[in-house]
């Protein structure tokens, strides 16, 4: 088995002043935000409250029958959720901005 010089210019045992194995490669393309910096997560925040209080406010009053009861009102939020997973998902497997170090 023949061992591969690290040291192509054959400086082994000599100190540069650089150590490489310290660097970290670098990345060439941007994550996505965060999910609380982007719109769909307020519009998410929003669209749960607005069936919360909704469900809350629509009521069995005058004879009438509870037509938006809480066991529809929490598969809509299951819905809701599902749809910003799907797109936090699309968010994430479309992110490949490309940037240079001057950013």
């Amino acid at each position: 088995m023949s061992a591969v010089n690290p040291d192509p210019v054959g400086n082994a045992g000599h100190h540069t002043g650089t150590d490489t194995t310290a660097h970290r490669p670098r990345r060439l393309s941007t994550e996505t935000k965060a999910a609380f910096k982007t719109t769909e997560f307020f519009a998410y925040i929003a669209a749960v409250v607005a069936v919360l209080i909704v469900s809350m406010a629509v009521g069995d009053e005058e004879g009438h029958a509870d037509y938006f009861r809480a066991d529809k009102a929490w598969l809509y939020i299951v819905i809701l959720t599902v749809g910003y997973m799907i797109s936090r998902g699309l968010a994430k497997s479309g992110s490949r901005d490309p940037y240079d170090e001057s950013r």
